[in-house]
């Protein structure tokens, strides 16, 4: 689902990204994001894809370079304007990055109470989900004691449940078995009908190949784009929006703001002093770290 008319969503002027005082471990990027396109981010392991997803979603800042990201200059915009930016993208970390001392059903949620839906939505489109993934019987279970392939569905369901403008996901499949992997990608393909642009980046080129999207692959630090082939169409199942709600604006005005209350109480950690965040290590293993906006899964990046 790609409109030509309208402008991209994400553009890379002759991107370069280094870590430290090593070499580009990308180098001369060039390439945009139409709205409503489906991408596969491909390469070989340490190629630089994880880095490539952590320039467009504000983790790093380019070593040069121009980022366009929905009509804006990050380099011109201020730390108080990227959570705005942020509610736009869904991220699939590797890592997973859930809240530990929440429930999945609460990981999941939290996008649609920090945009302030109505708590019987949450509750409806929420418990749907993640039965669609396969976690009927764990939404109130807590992460740790959750499979990492759990974990990973998890993920899933909170990067897609307020159909974000863009959704980025890397290695969304590397935990699940085959069937729940492409039972995935249909899920992703029915966001994507609904106009939000997806960019996956996976090693899986049985998947990539069989669905026949546009294919982003980065070799020596570089990107060749190849467009898709053809129009990929998926059986019958069901369809998204039964599962996920219509996106609404959020209505929060400052960071201080607080989330709507939950149904059930929700255990919270004692507050700690803030401390500096840990440095992002590079897929590549390179010494030292680029610039960075923040740690984009903080929920301080959201309100």
């Amino acid at each position: 689902m790609i409109s030509q008319d309208d402008d991209p969503i994400v553009r890379f002027e002759n991107v370069g990204l280094r870590y430290g005082l090593g070499p580009e471990v990308l180098r001369d990027i060039n390439f945009s994001l139409q709205p409503g396109s489906f991408n596969f981010l491909i390469g070989e392991s340490g190629a630089g894809k994880s880095s490539l997803l952590k320039l467009i979603y504000l983790a790093f800042k380019p070593s040069r370079g121009i980022i366009t990201l929905f009509g804006r200059d990050i380099a011109m915009a201020s730390r108080a304007d990227l959570p705005a930016l942020r509610r736009k993208i869904g991220v699939v970390f590797q890592e997973f990055k859930l809240l530990n001392h929440l429930s999945a059903f609460d990981n999941v949620a939290l996008p649609l109470r920090v945009a302030r839906t109505r708590e019987s939505d949450v509750r409806k489109h929420v418990s749907e989900l993640l039965a669609w993934v396969g976690l009927k019987d764990h939404m109130q279970a807590r992460p740790p004691t959750l499979s990492g392939g759990q974990q990973q569905r998890v993920s899933i369901a909170r990067a897609i449940i307020a159909r974000p403008r863009l959704l980025l996901a890397d290695e969304p499949t590397g935990n699940v078995d085959d069937d729940m992997g492409i039972r995935l990608m249909h899920l992703f393909e029915e966001l994507n009908r609904l106009g939000t642009s997806v960019v996956i980046a996976t090693h899986n080129m049985h998947l990539v190949e069989r669905l026949g999207h546009r294919q982003l692959r980065l070799d020596g630090g570089q990107l060749r784009v190849k467009e898709a082939v053809s129009q990929h169409h998926s059986p019958e199942r069901k369809p998204i929006q039964d599962l996920v709600p219509e996106p609404q604006p959020s209505k929060f005005t400052s960071p201080t703001q607080t989330m709507p209350p939950s149904p059930e109480p929700i255990a919270r950690p004692a507050k700690k002093p803030r401390r500096a965040p840990p440095k992002i290590r590079a897929e590549d293993d390179h010494k030292g770290d680029p610039q960075t906006f923040g740690d984009p899964s903080s929920l301080e990046n959201f309100l």
